[in-house]
């Protein structure tokens, strides 16, 4: 039976004519836009919606049926190109069908007016399905999309567990695995979790420096560094203060962080280095060569008796390394001068803020191994990259790897070491029963040109190199990137490990997460590939005098992390307005897959972007359930080329909201660069921007997968969001694992610690904290309660205004 013909109010008319000219104006954006799209050899589908909309707009405020019917037809097209494109994913999907819908319902409620209350049944029904299917997509927001969720049923086998230890290298392990043999937080009562104490270390992180501390942790103390090298040690059960050093850095510096800080105990050392054996010193004493360890033998003041039997090791960012008793905080007297060494010795001239460690100092045996952290994209014949190893009882050089000049094993010649080799500004890892050390180095500065750089800056770019600890000496190397103009250093800290091989053996192997996303999996003996590494052809279009290798690594044993090919149905936006001026921008790149090189007055697309992938916070290994845990970046970034010094404000602003210049001086172009985000500053390609993922390291299987965090304390124009959607992140920090089975993490966005499991990546806990991080956690179990602690510091995520000074132990409560 025919539905009753109820007359619709005029005040109907009115709404029904206004929105049909906003249809019709949305058409005609879409339709212009749009065929800018088609022109750059993009999707029709927005020249076709934009005509219909158009049409259906002008017929609706003519108040004719037929409007409506066009845009059904719109709605079934969208829905169908939608599907083609992206299939189920969730998030692309948003901005697609979201607008659509939107539209949609406003128009079923307006059905009435345009059929003179013919439909009005039809309509209301319509507009309930159309407003069911708006409120479930926007609670499936608040829920995390692309999980991939295995029932991983491994049986954990071997460990103690809950017997106190010390957290004493950034790793916790010289393997730098992040594994805690800890069991008392387990998957049942980490639900109870609480603040156990703060402590506040009254440096909040200003501009250019950020709280990237990694906590170090010896018996019943916890010692903790800032961005400015301060050290605090903390009463490990209740983060009471003990002592402070304050090294009085000179001046500001442009990148302040320091990410740890050393342990020393010299009774402790179970294989030291006898240094000085085999060097050669010159008559003039200016410097040494040899083949094994050297060193000046230049005589040092004994400490006095109980002083520095236990030592804190720190460098600082004006590029000193000191030692301070671990019981009071004093400097060691019998240390370099009086507890401090100059490390800029040997580098030749160095600018003010040009060289510095940032990292963790590795304490090996009785050597202290030491990297820099140079202010790379400045200009040629930047500080040298050398690798230094220092006596750790007297501060003495015990040995120098420069890639550039091997056969200089000591003190340099009167220029100093090699001048704009790939530095170490990263954390190694160590073997002591192989005797090597497993640098991860970074790429040759400036980061993205290369016409200038000599045979050895090409070849040891980007590589992972192991160094006999006792010489120095190469033993052998593997590279991840060649000719590499992206920047993509090795950061992360190689984790060390022993798969086994079903037949009661074990392969001992490095891994090595990578900015690309990608994972290589090494013998450490060797480092001949346990997971199949190809060479694969990349593109070869580059800017004249610049450089370009004919093929790249790719581990295709292991799976990548965001390092996929992007294309045009990647991009994304928050509407479908932005995400079409994304395609637009996206097709206008110069983007050939990953490896394509910048060009000069092109912008070029580098994916993955050089914050990752994977950076500096490393990756934690389950020992007992043979997981890899790691945690990634998918941010793209765009670069351009332009002639030396002619960088404009506005190329600069066109860059979006993080543009800047590597100034590359000495070099023909300098290079803008920055993020690829649309006007709103959304991200132009689909979430997830940052996952925590795990592998199967004896199978090379993913495991699991999950977004990274919420946009809950993000900034969108200057406005906090406050939706705890969990897109996933960009993250820095790293996890951690421990024997009970929990991963925790908290480098994300929003500002929580979290805890996962470790086999099938469910997330068991949260803990709000005052503001983000940008560490990694540790654990342990204190000497004098037993409790486990898990730590963290917390400064501020990377991207929030909020900043902090805290230090925050959690705890099961006491019983």
């Amino acid at each position: 039976m025919a539905e009753e013909k109820h007359p619709a109010p005029a005040q109907r008319h009115w709404i029904l004519a206004i929105f049909g000219i906003v249809l019709a104006l949305i058409g005609l954006v879409l339709l212009i836009r749009g065929a800018t799209l088609a022109l750059l050899g993009g999707s029709w589908y927005y020249v076709a919606s934009g005509v219909l909309l158009a049409a259906s707009g002008v017929l609706l405020a003519r108040r004719k049926v037929a409007g409506a019917w066009l845009f059904a037809v719109v709605f079934a097209g969208t829905v169908a190109w939608s599907l083609w494109e992206v299939g189920l994913a969730f998030w692309p999907l948003v901005p697609r069908l979201a607008p659509v819908l939107v539209l949609a319902l406003i128009l079923a409620l307006l059905l009435p007016a345009l059929t003179f209350g013919r439909v009005r049944r039809s309509a209301h029904v319509l507009a309930v399905v159309l407003l069911v299917a708006l409120v479930a997509g926007g609670a499936a927001m608040f829920k995390p999309h692309g999980v991939v969720q295995n029932q991983f049923a491994a049986a954990a086998v071997g460990g103690q567990g809950d017997k106190p230890g010390n957290w004493q290298f950034y790793g916790n392990e010289p393997s730098g695995t992040r594994f805690a043999d800890a069991k008392e937080i387990d998957k049942e009562n980490v639900a109870d979790l609480e603040v156990a104490w703060t402590f506040r270390t009254g440096e909040v992180a200003g501009k250019g420096a950020e709280f990237q501390n990694t906590p170090t942790q010896i018996g019943d103390t916890v010692y903790v560094c800032t961005p400015l090298s301060k050290v605090f040690a903390l009463d490990a059960e209740t983060g009471e203060q003990r002592w402070t050093f304050d090294p009085q850095t000179q001046g500001t510096q442009f990148w302040n962080r320091c990410r740890g800080v050393g342990y020393y105990e010299p009774s402790a050392v179970a294989h030291p280095v006898r240094t000085g054996d085999a060097a050669q010193q010159q008559t003039d004493g200016a410097h040494i060569h040899g083949d094994g360890a050297a060193q000046l033998s230049i005589p040092r003041p004994e400490d006095p008796a109980g002083v520095c039997t236990q030592r804190i090791v720190l460098t600082t960012v004006d590029a000193r390394l000191i030692q301070v008793d671990a019981k009071t905080g004093k400097p060691c007297e019998s240390f370099g001068d009086k507890g401090f060494v100059d490390l800029k010795a040997g580098m030749g001239d160095v600018k003010p803020h040009f060289y510095y460690p940032t990292s963790t100092p590795t304490v090996v045996r009785n050597l202290i191994v030491i990297g820099g952290w140079v202010w790379d994209g400045k200009e040629v014949g930047e500080p040298s990259g050398v690798i230094r190893a220092f006596n750790a009882d007297t501060g003495e050089l015990a040995w120098a790897w420069d890639l550039g000049n091997p056969d200089v094993t000591g003190l340099p010649p009167a220029e100093g070491y090699t001048r704009g080799t790939p530095n170490m500004w990263s954390t190694p890892a160590f073997d002591d029963e192989l005797g090597l050390i497993y640098l991860p180095l970074g790429n040759g500065t400036p980061d993205f040109w290369g016409g200038h750089r000599s045979e050895a800056m090409n070849e040891y770019a980007s590589s992972i190199v192991a160094l006999d600890i006792a010489t120095g000496r190469e033993r052998w190397k593997f590279q991840t990137v060649h000719a590499d103009t992206w920047d993509y250093d090795v950061g992360t800290q190689p984790a060390l490990y022993d798969i086994p091989d079903g037949k009661g053996g074990a392969t001992p192997v490095v891994i090595q997460a990578t900015k690309t996303g990608q994972v290589f999996v090494l013998d450490r003996r060797d480092g001949t590939p346990v997971a199949q590494v190809e060479e694969r052809p990349v593109p070869q279009r580059h800017a004249e005098g610049d450089i370009v290798a004919p093929t790249q690594p790719f581990s295709v044993g292991m799976p990548s992390f965001g390092g996929d090919v992007l294309a045009e149905k990647d991009m994304w936006g928050a509407t479908f307005f932005d995400q079409l001026e994304c395609r637009i921008a996206f097709r206008k790149l110069n983007y050939e897959g990953p490896y394509t090189s910048i060009m000069p007055n092109e912008t070029t697309l580098i994916y993955p972007g050089y914050y990752g992938g994977m950076n500096w916070g490393g990756v934690a290994v389950d020992e007992q359930r043979g997981l890899l845990i790691l945690n990634d970046i998918r941010m793209p970034q765009i670069a351009m080329h332009v002639p030396q010094g002619s960088a404009t404000p506005e190329q600069i602003a066109a860059f979006s909201l993080d543009g800047a210049v590597h100034n590359q001086a000495g070099t023909p172009y300098s290079t803008i660069r920055g993020g690829f985000y649309s006007a709103l500053g959304v991200p132009c390609h689909a979430p997830p921007w940052g996952t925590l993922s795990a592998v199967d390291l004896k199978t090379g299987k993913l495991v699991w997968q999950r977004p990274a965090g919420s946009i809950e304390d993000t900034l969108l124009k200057g406005v906090r969001v406050k939706a705890p959607i969990p897109v996933g992140m960009p993250t820095l920090g790293g996890p951690i694992a421990t024997s009970s089975g929990l991963v925790f993490y908290a480098g994300t966005q929003d500002y929580y610690l979290r805890a996962f499991d470790a086999e099938t990546g469910e997330e068991l806990w949260k803990g709000r904290m005052p503001v983000g991080a940008q560490a990694a956690p540790i654990s342990y179990i204190s000497p004098e309660t037993g409790r486990q602690f898990v730590v963290i510091a917390a400064g501020g995520a990377r991207q929030s205004p909020d900043r902090g000074d805290y230090v925050i132990a959690y705890a099961l409560p006491k019983n």
